[in-house]
């Protein structure tokens, strides 16, 4: 299934503001937020789950 221009850039937007909070999450100390390790772990997956959407599915054509 293709993706549109739009869900593209939507999904890179996402991609960005997920790798944006896994350096800030890199500065946390993780004796105040326990769950910070398991917390990276989600996004890191969310990010790879991501950039595979976007190798695997081919840009949408435009119409001509």
């Amino acid at each position: 299934m293709s993706l549109t221009k739009s869900e593209r850039a939507k999904i890179t937007d996402s991609m960005h503001s997920i790798q944006s909070a896994l350096a800030s999450l890199a500065e946390v100390d993780e004796s105040k937020v326990p769950e910070v390790g398991e917390i990276q772990e989600c996004l890191e997956d969310s990010d790879k789950h991501l950039r595979k959407a976007l190798k695997q599915a081919p840009q949408e054509k435009p119409l001509t």
